[in-house]
């Protein structure tokens, strides 16, 4: 008879409606809603107290009404979401302090504890949630849903408007890899760094004028893999803002061909998820202009964003060399198969050292094989783990890295062209069709 000392304690506290009076002992039945539950507890309490059983008919002074608008709520927030996109959500609510406060006196006043049961916040997401859900045919998501509705409610507001409801839409995101087929185009926006991406300087005689180091433009570079190829991306999702993730980056004079190099688009405000990938991939490429190529896109989700950005990558590299003296192809041979499989040692190269740490890391090459052109030119293949600086394999980065090819040979060694060949996952996992389906 415990429950039903306890229920008549929260009623003698009335008017409290069924769904407040139901809340407080959630954690002690299953099976109903808490409005069912706060029913069936007040016809027990009438039937044991021998007294006739009435519907509480005036309004609760716990939720001040707001239990019965559950499905008026879920109305609003359907309105709310019309011209978004979006296969999961989920709903959040602001409750007012009057109502937690209210929550909290009942449970005193009924001498039950201040945990007990079920707090109108929670019934209130879930109640709200599952009507959303039928009205709109998505599923919700507790994760990442793509969108979430953040309700504030207020007792004192007559009816709901679009105002009543916060919409909160997260990113959609598109997977692939990029070819890079023109040298000197950044991966990313390069602003320069004289002018701080302004495009400008102060004159001698006052006033300002264009940078003479970026022409005015801002950047040091006209164009980048970045603004080549997510405005088709950003067009077709419909979104405010396009960002650029990519496994690394090549060198700017580098070229990225064969397998490319694997990059997650992220757009923000998607107003459009659903997109036909095949024409999407057409549209990049011809915006691309040659320049860059992309391939093997695919929705993905925020998960593969981390997965891109940290990944372990070993790289093959095609590189043309110049000597500074004559070398013979045994020459040549003999080094190459000193580096073949080597553990290098390196420390910070000299062009990088003003934006990177200074230190030493030992990193392998896997794989390493050449032929020459003729005494002074080369050529050189690098199958590396990630991480290896293979232009200061090359040169010895004056003694920063060894062994390296220049010191094995005794002679200077420059690279003059880079293309990198493969960036492939040194866990296989990533480059697992099936694993890509699965972060979609």
């Amino acid at each position: 008879m415990t429950i039903l000392a306890d229920a008549r304690r929260v009623i003698e506290n009335g008017p409290v409606c069924d769904a407040c009076l139901g809340r407080c002992f959630a954690d002690r039945s299953f099976g109903l809603t808490n409005d069912e539950r706060g029913r069936s507890l007040r016809i027990a309490v009438a039937l044991a107290d021998d007294d006739p059983y009435e519907d509480e008919t005036a309004e609760c002074w716990v939720c001040e009404g707001e239990s019965q608008r559950f499905d008026e709520w879920a109305e609003t927030v359907a309105e709310a979401l019309e011209g978004w996109e979006f296969d999961t959500y989920q709903v959040g609510t602001r409750v007012p302090p009057l109502v937690e406060e209210n929550e909290k006196l009942l449970r005193e006043s009924a001498d039950l504890p201040e945990d007990a049961g079920e707090l109108f916040k929670s019934e209130f997401n879930r109640e709200v949630g599952k009507r959303v859900g039928q009205l709109t045919g998505t599923e919700v998501d507790f994760e990442r849903p793509d969108v979430l509705a953040l309700l504030n409610v207020d007792p004192e507001r007559a009816d709901l408007s679009a105002h009543a409801v916060e919409v909160q839409v997260n990113s959609a995101f598109v997977y692939g890899r990029y070819r890079k087929l023109e040298r000197d185009i950044p991966q990313t926006e390069w602003p320069c760094r004289e002018c701080g991406g302004s495009g400008k300087q102060l004159a001698e005689g006052g006033g300002e004028e264009d940078c003479e180091h970026c022409g005015g433009s801002g950047y040091l570079y006209d164009e980048s893999v970045e603004e080549l190829t997510t405005p088709p991306v950003l067009d077709a999702m419909d979104g405010e803002e396009a960002l650029f993730h990519g496994a690394g980056r090549e060198d700017v004079d580098a070229l990225m061909v064969g397998t490319g190099r694997p990059f997650v688009i992220e757009v923000k405000q998607p107003r459009v998820r659903s997109v036909d990938i095949d024409a999407l991939e057409a549209e990049i490429n011809e915006f691309a202009d040659g320049a860059v190529e992309v391939t093997d896109l695919a929705p993905a989700s925020h998960e593969m964003v981390e997965r891109v950005k940290e990944l372990d990558a070993s790289k093959t590299y095609r590189m043309d060399v110049e000597f500074g003296a004559d070398v013979t192809d045994e020459e040549l041979q003999a080094a190459v198969g000193e580096l073949d499989g080597a553990t290098i040692e390196q420390d910070t190269p000299q062009r990088v050292d003003h934006r990177r740490a200074s230190l030493t890391r030992t990193r392998e090459a896997y794989a390493v094989s050449g032929e020459l052109h003729d005494p002074r030119r080369g050529e050189l293949e690098v199958h590396g783990e990630g991480g290896l600086y293979v232009k200061e394999l090359v040169s010895g980065d004056e003694g920063r890295t060894t062994p390296s090819l220049a010191g094995l040979l005794g002679v200077d060694a420059v690279v003059t062209a880079l293309d990198v060949l493969a960036v492939e996952g040194e866990d296989e996992e990533f480059d697992d069709p099936e694993y890509l389906k699965e972060v979609a």
